[in-house]
């Protein structure tokens, strides 16, 4: 198992920016396929973004499509989120997933994850 941290959560105004990061407990380049889900009140758990272990493909879901972005800095195990144009309906609990593979959009495939962070955007 890998341990993860998120942090960079915040409160923004709407069509603002933030960036979240997740800190590895250890290696992840050729080793987890990384996610990115969050959390609104009173809804399920949704992926955003997931980076292939690789660190060459990336995947969005529409809703954040050409808005956020997913990194990842293999020296230090870290993965970023980078979030621009944020509208109220991001606001969410953001968490940070390692998997080993499978649909990268199911939660169920992920065998760690960080804590959360949260994420307000006020409009």
């Amino acid at each position: 198992q890998v341990q993860l941290v998120e942090s960079g959560g915040g409160l923004v105004q709407a069509g603002g920016s933030l960036r979240l990061s997740c800190a590895a407990s250890g290696r992840i380049f050729s080793t987890w396929h990384m996610g990115w889900f969050r959390q609104a009140p009173g809804k399920e758990r949704e992926g955003v973004a997931a980076l292939m272990s690789s660190g060459d493909r990336t995947y969005y879901a529409d809703s954040v499509k050409g808005r956020f972005t997913i990194s990842g800095d293999y020296a230090t195990n870290t993965v970023y989120l980078q979030m621009n144009s944020l509208t109220a309906e991001d606001t969410a609990v953001y968490y940070c997933a390692a998997s080993k593979g499978g649909n990268l959009f199911d939660r169920r495939v992920y065998r760690s994850w960080g804590q959360g962070t949260q994420v307000t955007v006020s409009s």
